[in-house]
């Protein structure tokens, strides 16, 4: 066993102990019993930054419950929640996540991580954005040259905060140059490499994802801030109680410290920050 499984399953062994008393009582008309199968709907972010690969077999580790994950676009994943198609979602496209919650969709919400969006392009920088202050900005050099943008296109997290910073820019892009491929991060930045364009991307995903031939331009700032949240469905029917257990334990003090030291040892940065209160 690695040095790094070692301390993983250390830290997160310990969160077990917070499951003994979760998945009972509340309201949504599921099982309170935390065992069984249960539905994570989530990012490709978490997927495409190999967080995913350790999380799940942890909880399952650690509970009676059996995880399957659905990595979609959290636009997606929220729409599996509103019809009951996933029991737990952990996603990051806050102002979408509050009209989940108004709509009663959602039996909690509680801040996780997070990390932050990037601007990436080619190392030649043919639209000239590098030094630029800030992301509107260097939006407006693209679309001044035309260089080719690669947008995710499928209502994502990280989708709705690039088309915020074309709004902030005051642009509304179209054209040959501006592609949408509606499929998850990282594919979306192997297009981009292809294509010798410039894309929005998690710092997580753009560090994790090989044979990348980009740099990051812009970073940094709370307008690039990227929060996850886990939210635990209410709907008849879900498994409520290992969605209960899957909220307590992802936001425990270990999981925490877990998630706060995952991707230093090979990236020599986290690639998340945690967020959860105690």
């Amino acid at each position: 066993m690695t040095r790094g499984r070692l301390i993983l399953t250390a830290a997160l062994a310990l969160a077990a102990l917070v499951l003994a008393g979760c998945g009972g009582g509340g309201g949504g008309g599921g099982s309170t019993t935390a065992s069984g199968t249960m539905i994570l709907a989530t990012t490709t972010s978490t997927r495409d930054s190999g967080l995913l690969d350790v999380l799940i077999p942890a909880f399952e580790r650690a509970s009676k419950c059996q995880v399957k994950p659905l990595a979609v676009g959290s636009g997606d994943a929220l729409k599996l929640g509103e019809t009951g198609d996933a029991d737990v979602l952990l996603v990051h496209s806050p102002a979408a996540e509050e009209a989940f919650m108004r709509g009663g969709h959602g039996a909690s919400r509680l801040a996780v991580m997070h990390n932050d969006f990037v601007l990436v392009g080619p190392p030649a920088d043919p639209a000239r954005i590098a030094g630029a202050p800030d992301a509107p900005t260097a939006f407006r050099r693209i679309a001044r040259t035309r260089e080719p943008f690669i947008s995710r296109g499928d209502d994502s997290g990280t989708n709705v905060k690039e088309l915020a910073l074309w709004k902030m820019a005051g642009i509304k892009p179209g054209g040959s140059w501006y592609v949408e491929t509606g499929q998850g991060m990282g594919e979306t930045l192997t297009i981009a490499t292809q294509k010798r364009g410039y894309t929005l991307s998690d710092r997580g995903t753009f560090l994790a994802t090989k044979n990348l031939d980009a740099k990051i331009f812009v970073q940094g700032g709370m307008a690039l801030r990227n929060p996850y949240h886990v939210i635990v469905v209410r709907h008849q029917g879900t498994n409520l109680g290992c969605a209960r257990a899957f909220s307590s334990w992802i936001t425990s003090a270990p999981t925490q410290r877990f998630i706060s030291r995952f991707g230093v040892a090979k990236y020599r940065q986290s690639l998340f920050f945690p967020d959860a209160q105690h």
